[in-house]
């Protein structure tokens, strides 16, 4: 029995299933910013077929890559998958080798699902990454490379261990200005600590089936991270859905 037959057992779901699909959470940024999050995208038992076709087939690799000048290796497992004779990838000085979707037919069905779940959407380009536990994690960054233009929409899927993504809005000119100037007189920036504001932090603890979807200026204005947690021992694996212009 192939994948995807033994992935039809399991599509079927149940009606607590359903109704939990119908809940979302839309966070409002500002200034044109936007996150919408849904639970449940896919059912408990398909997302668990899901998992373990993508921790088996998917060739993973763990690159070195180039953060504030020094070489290191990429704190998480990553691959790439992208339509043919798109502009390349590179971040962090790395280049991944960008794998044809036709290479590996099940996630053409996955991104199928996010359109479906995204009128409108289309995406053409897919980053995997895989956190072998706590220890790893992805740093703040914004995804505002300009291959997606000013104003992307980016669809992450997760599947396995939960972990939380959390958002900060990046430092206004200004107040990196400040900040720079509290450093070099060898002050800690508490001022700033206190004075920032919960409407410039979010957090959502990310499920097993689960969707994010950011929008807008998202990318612009705002750094997100999967940070380091002791208390995820298990695997997470995570998709971001993305249309390379």
């Amino acid at each position: 029995m192939n994948f995807k037959q033994r992935l039809l057992e399991t599509t079927s779901t149940s009606n607590a299933d359903a109704e939990e699909r119908k809940k979302e959470r839309i966070v409002d940024l500002g200034n044109g910013s936007e996150v919408v999050y849904y639970p449940k995208v896919l059912g408990y038992e398909e997302s668990w077929k899901w998992f373990d076709y993508l921790n088996d087939q998917i060739p993973w690799t763990r690159p070195t890559i180039r953060v504030f000048g020094r070489s290191c290796l990429q704190p998480r497992d990553t691959c790439y998958v992208a339509s043919v004779g798109l502009p390349e990838l590179v971040y962090s000085g790395y280049q991944p080798d960008a794998y044809p979707w036709d290479d590996y037919p099940p996630l053409k069905d996955l991104l199928e699902t996010v359109h479906k779940a995204l009128p409108g959407s289309s995406f053409n380009s897919l980053l995997l990454n895989r956190y072998k536990g706590g220890n790893d994690y992805v740093g703040w960054h914004s995804d505002d490379e300009k291959l997606y233009g000013s104003t992307p929409e980016i669809a992450s899927l997760s599947f396995g261990c939960e972990r939380e993504f959390v958002f900060k809005k990046k430092p206004s000119r200004i107040s990196q200005a400040i900040k720079s100037k509290a450093e070099e007189d060898g002050h800690v920036g508490k001022r700033l600590k206190k004075n920032s504001s919960s409407a410039d932090q979010h957090s959502f603890t990310l499920k097993h089936g689960s969707m994010l979807v950011m929008r807008g200026f998202t990318q612009r204005d705002w750094l997100h991270s999967v940070p380091k947690r002791a208390k995820a021992d298990a695997v997470r694996i995570n998709l971001t859905f993305r249309l390379v212009l």
